[in-house]
C-alpha cells in the first residue's frame, strides 16, 4: 500500500515544480514595464508644459507697456456731444494696452453719454481707436403723467434723458406711451395742415384721452375713441366746418370739445362775447 500511495503522489509534486517554473518565467504587465506609454505620457506632459509656457509668454508681453493707446479717432462728427465729453471717457474708460483694453466696457462707457444713442467702437493698429457715433435726434419734449419727469423722445420714439433749447412740440402721457404719442402727432399733424395752425402739444390721459395744443393757443379735446365716431372722424369734422364756424362766432376761440359723436362745443376766451346770433355749439 505504501508503494501505490508513492507512485501516486509523484505526478502532484512534478506539477507543482511545473507550474513555480511557469510564474517564474511569466513577463510583468505594470505601467512601469511599459516604456512606449511611458514615453507617451512623458511626450504629452511636455507639450501640455510647452504650450502652458508659451501662453504665460503671450500674456506677459501684451501687457507690457509697449503698445499704449494713443489716439482716439471719432468716424462721425458728432452734433451734440462735446469735445470734452468724448475726451472725459477716453481717459477714464480706456485702460491697458491696444490689446487689453476692453471695448465693450469702451463702448458702453460712451453710450452713457446724454445724446449717444449708439456707439461702436474698433481697434486701429497700431495705437489707436475707431469711434463711430449714433446720437439721439430730439422730436419733442415728454413729460411722464405719474412722475412729472422731464426727458426727450428722438426719431425711433424712445425716451432719454438730455437738455435741449430746441424748439419742439409738448408730449406727456403715461410711462411706456411716447412711440405711440409720436405715431399720432404725425397723424394729427398731417390732418390740421388745411388749417395752417401747428400742433405743438401732444397730452395722453391714464385713461387714454386725447388732448391737443394747436400753436395758436387752441385747445381741442379729443376724448377717447369711439365705435361709433372715431377720433379721426371726430377731427375731421372738425377741420372741415372750423373756417365756417369760425366766421359765424366771430370770437377767439379757447377749447373746441370734439367728444360728442355728432358735433363739437366751442368755450371763447375769457372776457371774450361771440357774436350776435352765433352759437358757441356746432354741428355738422
Amino acid at each position: 500500500m505504501a508503494e501505490i500511495r508513492a507512485r501516486a503522489a509523484a505526478p502532484a509534486v512534478a506539477r507543482t515544480r511545473a507550474g513555480g517554473n511557469a510564474r517564474a518565467q511569466a513577463p510583468e504587465k505594470g505601467l512601469w514595464h511599459r516604456p512606449a506609454l511611458l514615453n507617451l505620457i512623458s511626450d504629452l506632459l511636455m507639450l501640455f508644459a510647452a504650450i502652458g509656457l508659451g501662453w504665460s509668454l503671450v500674456i506677459w508681453f501684451v501687457s507690457r507697456p509697449l503698445f499704449p493707446v494713443r489716439e482716439v479717432v471719432v468716424l462721425t462728427p458728432p452734433a451734440q456731444v462735446t469735445e470734452a465729453q468724448l475726451e472725459y471717457v477716453a481717459r477714464t474708460a480706456i485702460r491697458g494696452n491696444f490689446f487689453t483694453m476692453d471695448l465693450d466696457g469702451v463702448r458702453s462707457s460712451f453710450e452713457k453719454l446724454p445724446w449717444v444713442r449708439r456707439a461702436e467702437v474698433r481697434r486701429r493698429w497700431p495705437d489707436a481707436v475707431e469711434l463711430r457715433l449714433e446720437e439721439h435726434q430730439a422730436v419733442a419734449y415728454w413729460t411722464v403723467s405719474e412722475s412729472g419727469d422731464a426727458r426727450l423722445v428722438n426719431r425711433f420714439g424712445e425716451v432719454f434723458t438730455a437738455a435741449s433749447n430746441a424748439e419742439l412740440p409738448q408730449f406727456d402721457g403715461p410711462q411706456g406711451s411716447s412711440g405711440w404719442l409720436l405715431a399720432r402727432h404725425k397723424e394729427f399733424s398731417e390732418m390740421l395742415q388745411p388749417l395752417g395752425v401747428r400742433l405743438v402739444g401732444l397730452a395722453l390721459s391714464a385713461r387714454e384721452s386725447w388732448r391737443l395744443t394747436l400753436d395758436n393757443g387752441q385747445v381741442i379735446l379729443l376724448g377717447r375713441e369711439q365705435e361709433r365716431a372715431p377720433l379721426k372722424h371726430r377731427l375731421a369734422r372738425f377741420i372741415a366746418a372750423w373756417p365756417k364756424v369760425q366766421e359765424q362766432v366771430g370770437v377767439q376761440v379757447a377749447v373746441a370739445d370734439l367728444r360728442y359723436p355728432s358735433g363739437f362745443a366751442l368755450t371763447p376766451v375769457a372776457g371774450a362775447m361771440p357774436a350776435a346770433g352765433a352759437s358757441v355749439k356746432g354741428k355738422k
